[in-house]
């Protein structure tokens, strides 16, 4: 008798102890927005595309999705910090989206530097991203220079909107927008 009672409580214990883990696919979250309460994503709450509505939603923080640097800058704003971190909840409790972090830079500057600046923009949302939680492989980036400018214009207001780093999200079946 003795030696099935020991076998059972340890078979209790242990099934007594494991825990449910998240599903990788992309699916629940909490988010927080802008007024500070907490949002939660499902399937349900999807948009047209395949991305959480929570993405696309003024009232949330996640809807904004692009950091602003200062010129000839690649380090990460104080006032952005907070935004960078709300997209790195959302990834660390939504495995199955990734990222694409699309860095650019305004007209002014060579080719080439432009180019290596907007990597570098990108590589800080990156790294960020990562130190807060997301996993590498959820996160890429990539320098489009000055090739994708927000804002057309000349003159410093044009240059100050094309001086980011852009968000942009893919589910885990790859609807979204890269």
């Amino acid at each position: 008798m003795n030696k099935l009672i020991i076998p059972a409580l340890l078979s209790a214990l242990i099934l007594g102890c494991t825990t449910t883990p998240l599903p990788e696919d992309g699916t629940r979250a909490e988010v927080e927005t802008r007024d500070g309460s907490v949002t939660r994503v499902d399937a349900s709450n999807l948009d047209a595309s395949g991305l959480p509505k929570a993405l696309t939603d003024p009232a949330n923080k996640l809807s904004q999705r692009s950091i602003y640097f200062d010129l000839d800058r690649y380090e990460i704003k104080a006032e952005f910090q907070d935004l960078v971190a709300a997209h790195a909840r959302f990834l660390v409790d939504n495995r199955g989206f990734k990222v694409l972090i699309q860095g650019n830079t305004d007209e002014r500057g060579s080719r080439e530097y432009n180019l290596s600046l907007g990597q570098k923009r990108a590589d800080a949302v990156k790294r960020s991203l990562v130190l807060l939680g997301a996993r590498e492989d959820q996160v890429e980036s990539v320098s489009l220079g000055e090739e994708k400018p927000k804002n057309p214009g000349t003159g410093e207001a044009a240059w100050a909107e094309n001086r980011r780093a852009d968000i942009l999200y893919r589910a885990a079946d790859g609807r979204g927008e890269f």
